[in-house]
């Protein structure tokens, strides 16, 4: 800019400029007012770090069943067959005992529509035969008592013929030693007359009537010893004979023991014959009753997995799948396992249901909006997939302002628990988040095995 005029305008107007800029400059009340908003934000965080904060362990889950028998299951045919009716639908409420389905026979050996009677003229045969072998048994042990008989008799009879010969044995051989000792006194005899002959005592005459004397003793003694021997065959045939009776006895006995046990096998095999006739009755009454599939339970059919008629089916196939009406609900919630030894049963619970919007604020259980209650019921003692550990909670009392779960929940709902642990400041709790601690407790968690749960089932 040129300066052609005379006058100097450029001082005034730096002047003026200063005179308008020296208060804004030196005025400090901005400043003032962000350094005490920065104290008091200051303050308000500290006394915020001494506030109570409620830890809390959260899981995710599904909605289950407490009990198995409230959660869904097959229903099965129990034998093999071919489907001629479908009595219900899917969705249908079902009492226990109602007819699903219905089958037909598709094995050749139930086809006969006769068959019980059948069965029972068998079994009548065969309970005859058992009956034919029973008096078979009588007989054969009439037979034996009679054969016992017998033999005592000839038996008797034998050993009286043995002490006959015995005796006769016995005499002869006193006979005998008798004989013996006359012919001994009739040869000293002769010796004595045959001296007495040389000295001239006896005659000729005598000589001679002694040696007659001598040779009919001694053809008695030979003669008694014949008989002696004699006495003993007849004791040898005797004995003989009793032992050939003996022998006979024993087998015929034999024979008739053969015979009855023979008997015996052959009625404990038709008695068997009877037990499976009457067996297999039993089982083909009972398999007609399966003709019928019926509801185990009351609830609900979630689908039929098998359809059509004349689809055969195979022996324990599922054929529909049942929801048990009115199961006892429990939130199946997975924790990690560096939390699951914190936790003990009657815990308190936070739950968040999916398709009920609800505000939760982990520090403060109490501020939450629209979560509901519940406890800690059953903690798992070995961990599932992915190495966390299962958790069943049941609903809890209703507080003062608390709902109870809602009716409309249904078994596989997504759920999102809190489980409600002790208080401790905000700093420690802000200081255990950056170091990835666990959550603390005061004292150790109750592990006392409750009734049911100590490895015997509730009566």
């Amino acid at each position: 800019m040129l300066n052609l005029s005379n006058q100097n305008v450029a001082d005034e107007v730096w002047e003026k400029t200063a005179r308008q800029s020296r208060p804004q400059l030196l005025r400090t009340q901005p400043s003032r007012k962000l350094g005490r908003i920065l104290l008091v934000v200051g303050l308000v965080f500290l006394v915020m770090l001494f506030m109570p904060w409620r830890q809390t362990i959260d899981g995710v889950g599904t909605l289950t069943a407490l009990t198995p028998q409230d959660r869904p299951q097959t229903v099965q045919n129990q034998i093999a067959g071919r489907i001629e009716h479908w009595n219900v639908r899917e969705g249908q409420r079902v009492q226990k005992g109602d007819t699903l389905l219905m089958i037909s026979e598709i094995k050749d050996e139930y086809f006969d529509p006769n068959l019980p009677e059948r069965l029972r003229e068998q079994l009548a045969a065969k309970r005859g035969n058992v009956l034919a072998y029973q008096a078979k048994i009588g007989a054969t042990d009439q037979q034996i008592t009679a054969l016992r008989a017998t033999l005592e008799v000839q038996l008797e009879s034998a050993r009286n013929k043995v002490e006959q010969a015995q005796n006769y044995l016995n005499s002869d051989r006193a006979d005998l030693v008798a004989i013996t000792n006359f012919y001994e006194t009739a040869k000293a005899r002769l010796l004595r007359y045959e001296e007495g002959y040389k000295n001239g005592l006896f005659s000729l005459t005598d000589i001679e009537t002694r040696r007659l004397k001598l040779q009919e003793d001694l053809a008695k003694v030979t003669s008694q010893r014949n008989k002696v021997n004699s006495s003993i065959q007849a004791l040898a045939n005797a004995r003989i004979e009793l032992a050939n009776l003996r022998a006979k006895f024993a087998q015929d006995l034999a024979k008739a023991s053969s015979d009855r046990s023979t008997a015996v096998a052959s009625r404990e095999s038709y008695e068997g014959e009877v037990a499976a006739t009457r067996n297999k009755i039993a089982n083909v009454s009972v398999r007609r009753g399966l003709y019928v599939v019926r509801a185990p339970q009351t609830g609900y059919i979630v689908r039929a997995l098998k359809a059509g008629i004349g689809e055969t089916i195979k022996e324990g196939e599922s054929i529909a799948t049942l929801q048990p009406e009115a199961p006892l609900l429990a939130a199946e919630l997975y924790v990690r396992a560096m939390d699951v030894p914190l936790i003990q049963r009657g815990r308190t619970v936070r739950l968040q249901f999916d398709g009920w919007p609800a505000i939760q604020f982990s520090g403060w259980p109490s501020a939450a909006v629209g979560t509901f209650g519940g406890v800690v019921t059953v903690i798992d003692v070995v961990s599932s997939t992915g190495s966390k550990y299962r958790l069943l909670v049941r609903p809890a009392q209703p507080q003062s302002g608390d709902q109870p779960w809602p009716k409309q929940l249904r078994l596989g709902s997504g759920v999102r628990g809190w489980v409600i642990l002790d208080s401790v400041p905000v700093w420690y709790e802000i200081w255990r988040q950056l170091n990835g601690f666990p959550p603390t407790l005061k004292e150790e968690p109750d592990t006392t095995p409750v009734k049911g749960e100590s490895g015997k089932a509730d009566k």
